[in-house]
């Protein structure tokens, strides 16, 4: 598999796209509870936040369409419904909270502004960017993502290789790996796919790039460097919140521990490289997002660049108006939406990376169906209605760990492939 520079460029600016809020708070806070049980958590993360957006990447170049098509075999009507959704979540919740933690994290303890200034600048630079499409990739390739990560493995390395002598406490967590795959469901990454995957693909065709063979290797090599990044870079940051777990004050929160850790690894000068690289995750995040959105309402109306302007800039006003809520209040908000609509968001990355022939209209729609039914216990207990399922979810397989979903998907999936005729999947009956 050949890397060359388009291919960098391109995996840059994913890795970018994908690098946001979240992925910058999480995985420290996550580490410091992980304690001495940091790999399992690790490998839990991993799960949910690199190898499941990788597949949805793939998925992407697999399809090279539009949003769609990732859950078209079910029906239009879902598929439009499904978007709408994706989309409205993006742009309400991750989108704001980047400017929300670029706020609390990189402005407001130098310049003492208010959140209203903040998003206001930091939107409007957002929709300069969308409205500049075209040189997305090269500039986020080029240009902010090597800062980004350079800034963040600095951190990572000179605080592994500046303790001598780890003193690693005991975990919080009784199941670390469930805790560690459920955090990953906060940085957004998997729905974060299937949204910034599509601009990768918009902008090759801008670029004139219709080579369906070559496009598809481009997008997976370049998926694949950005799941590396990743990966080393939520590794990195979730074994540094253990190493350094004993330095702090066990009620600590994500924003004051990833100060904290800047300021031990790059001393004073740390508060003023972290501030640049909140700014930047955060932005480049936005940028995705918004541009990702309005991509598809642009294709829904028949390549309306109007539609495109006023989606735009209808983002960016939402962004500014919820990036006045505090960014764990966001956080906590975003909850029952994930609980909601992550389920399904994986199980259609995973049934749109495996071969046609086990993948019929009628395995999609029976495997989405039963995942929305047994997903609905985990939303309900997310809002506060968990007496009415508590007792429900014991029984389920997984219920305990907010995964009832997953066992009765995937036995949907091999028995549909298994016991039901190909000739009735073939025409999508029973």
């Amino acid at each position: 598999m050949r890397f060359n520079k388009e291919t960098f460029v391109a995996g840059f600016a994913l890795f970018s796209m994908f690098f946001g809020a979240g992925n910058l708070m999480l995985p420290p806070l996550l580490g410091f509870k992980a304690g001495d049980a940091w790999l399992m958590v690790i490998m839990g993360f991993v799960i949910s936040a690199v190898i499941i957006p990788l597949l949805g990447i793939f998925a992407h170049a697999r399809l090279q369409g539009t949003m769609l098509d990732f859950a078209k075999k079910v029906s239009p009507t879902f598929s439009l419904i499904y978007c709408v959704l994706v989309y409205l979540i993006s742009i309400a919740l991750p989108s704001p909270r980047t400017a929300s933690v670029t706020h609390e994290m990189a402005i407001q303890p130098f310049f003492g502004t208010s959140a209203w200034m903040t998003s206001t600048i930091y939107f409007a630079l957002v929709l300069l960017f969308v409205l500049n499409r075209s040189k997305i990739l090269s500039i986020l390739g080029k240009f902010l993502s090597p800062i980004i990560f350079i800034v963040v493995l600095s951190i990572i390395c000179i605080g592994i290789f500046s303790v001598l002598t780890p003193e690693i406490g005991p975990s919080e967590f009784q199941t670390p790996i469930v805790s560690g795959l459920l955090e990953g469901y906060q940085t957004f990454d998997a729905i974060g796919a299937v949204v910034v995957g599509g601009v990768i693909i918009v902008s090759l065709k801008i670029k004139g790039e219709n080579n369906f063979d070559r496009n598809r290797s481009l997008i997976m090599r370049s998926g694949i460097l950005a799941g590396i990044g990743l990966f080393i870079i939520y590794a990195g940051m979730i074994y540094s919140g253990a190493l350094f777990g004993s330095d702090f004050d066990e009620n600590i929160n994500r924003t004051d521990l990833l100060s904290g850790l800047s300021l031990k690894t790059l001393g004073s000068v740390g508060e003023i490289f972290l501030s640049i690289l909140v700014g930047l995750a955060c932005f480049t995040t936005a940028v995705g997002i918004v541009t990702g959105t309005a991509d598809f309402m642009k294709g829904l109306f028949g390549g309306s660049q109007k539609v495109y302007l006023i989606t735009a800039i209808i983002g960016c006003i939402l962004g500014v108006l919820m990036g006045q809520f505090d960014v764990h209040y966001i956080i906590n908000v975003a909850v029952p939406a994930l609980m909601f609509i992550y389920p399904i968001t994986i199980i259609l990355i995973l049934l749109n990376v495996l071969p046609d022939r086990f993948t019929s209209s009628l395995v999609f729609r029976s495997v989405v169906v039963v995942t929305i039914l047994f997903s609905i216990p985990d939303f309900l207990g997310s809002i506060g209605l968990s007496d009415l399922v508590s007792s429900l979810l014991k029984i389920l397989p997984l219920g305990v760990y907010s995964l009832a979903w997953l066992l009765p998907a995937l036995t949907t999936l091999v028995i549909m492939n298994v016991f039901v005729p190909k000739s009735s999947k073939s025409k999508g009956t029973l």
